[in-house]
């Protein structure tokens, strides 16, 4: 499955599943503390008409603070998938799926 960047008479851009899921996977890496959460089938990112919307489960260190770094893991999923994909990030929403021991 792909999703369409760009669509034009000449030809168009499409980023598959899977670069998404590496292009989010690495952003939600990047905050110290958080991790995607691993068994979904899906990753819950919607490309249109240049606008993404992305629906996030994560695993947090236990003893961060959660609203600290939910915002961080949505700055930078937002900014990965801006300069990447060139689009207008709606809206990151993220559910802290579960806590570990750092």
């Amino acid at each position: 499955m792909s999703r369409v960047l760009v669509e034009e008479e000449g030809g168009s851009v499409r980023v598959s599943e899977a670069a998404l899921s590496e292009i989010v996977r690495r952003a939600v890496a990047s905050v110290d503390g958080a991790q995607l959460r691993k068994g979904r089938r899906r990753l819950g990112v919607e490309i249109e008409d240049g606008r993404a919307r992305a629906e996030l489960q994560l695993v947090v260190a236990y003893g961060r603070v959660l609203p600290e770094v939910c915002a961080a893991v949505q700055e930078q999923v937002a900014d990965a998938l801006t300069r990447m994909c060139a689009v207008e990030v709606e809206a990151v929403h993220v559910t802290v799926e579960e806590l570990v021991r750092p």
